[in-house]
């Protein structure tokens, strides 16, 4: 199966939900005023978010389109128009090769999915031949630990612990000397996700940050945010708050298969200026690529490529 089918059978909740909503917009007869609202409406309950939501029917209100247009045309216009939204902030990452090790902190509510992506990411880079190791800094709980070292026996790649409840900082620390003795490639550092004590979190990242600058003090050199689409409009929420802790960079989205609400990133992109860097429809290995806005657009419209 092609990438793209993969995105589309993995979006096929997100698109069912939004088609389905167009599809009853429209079957009120005409593309007039009431049929363009019966639209937003549509929309925003498949998690575009209003701002989005108003922007693409604004833009189909002033194309005039004949009243009879066919609902399949009506989404291969949207999907242009979310496209257009989501392509400023459709970036590919990759490790600079001038920095060894290149220092990635990945942060996120726990359960978004941050560990699985740190494995996923590692077992990526690995099979480009890239020499990598992992943190793990999520030292508060035990599962995220065994769960990122199985990922470390999976794909070959050395982690680096400490028992329950040390430092994060002190093993984020450790973990930077350690790579740039083995003259690692790349250093992906997992941490906690507690947002329940966000004044905790907010000291315990920025610590984090702080101890590594010690070591070099360009680092971390990306601070990636792991969003699960699970949680829709809430996201939006997350993106703020993460970024009020840290200098997030870039963000992946996970858990677009299991969701319906998967046009909220729609809605982020048009909110915030992060790139979107990888998007997970799965859960093996192959499951998480790289985010391309018109793939995604087509998909999330259950249009063909």
């Amino acid at each position: 199966m092609s990438w793209f089918s993969r995105l589309k059978n993995g979006l096929r909740k997100s698109s069912g939900k939004l088609v389905e909503g167009i599809g009853r917009a429209l079957n009120l007869g005409r593309l007039d005023a009431t049929s363009l609202e019966a639209l937003e409406d549509a929309l925003i309950e498949a998690d575009l978010g209003p701002a989005v939501a108003a922007k693409l029917v604004e833009g189909l209100r002033a194309r005039k389109l004949p009243a009879d247009t066919p609902s399949i045309e009506v989404r291969r216009i949207l999907a242009s128009e979310i496209s257009q939204i989501l392509a400023p902030v459709a970036k590919t990452w990759a490790p600079d090769p001038t920095r060894r090790p290149h220092v990635v902190l990945v942060v996120g509510v726990n359960g978004s999915g941050k560990t699985t992506t740190i494995g996923k990411i590692a077992s990526t880079l690995k099979a480009e031949g890239k020499s990598v190791m992992l943190a793990a800094g999520d030292t508060f709980r035990a599962a995220a630990v065994r769960q990122l070292e199985i990922w470390g026996e999976r794909t070959g790649v050395p982690v680096v612990t400490s028992r329950e409840g040390a430092d994060p900082a002190a093993l984020a620390f450790e973990a930077l000397e350690k790579a740039r003795a083995a003259g690692s490639d790349v250093l992906l550092i997992d941490t906690a996700g507690r947002l329940h004590n966000k004044a905790d979190l907010m000291d315990e990242l920025k610590k984090i940050v702080r101890v590594l600058k010690k070591l070099d003090a360009s680092a971390p050199h990306d601070t990636i945010l792991v969003l699960d689409a699970t949680i829709g409009q809430n996201a939006i929420q997350q993106v703020e708050t993460f970024k009020s802790m840290v200098d997030v960079g870039a963000l992946v989205v996970t858990k677009l298969d299991g969701s319906a609400k998967g046009g909220v990133l729609v809605a982020i992109a048009n909110r915030f200026a992060t790139p979107t860097v990888l998007i997970g429809v799965g859960e093996g290995i192959d499951d998480l690529r790289a985010f391309d806005a018109q793939s995604f657009s087509k998909g999330l419209l259950d249009l063909d490529a």
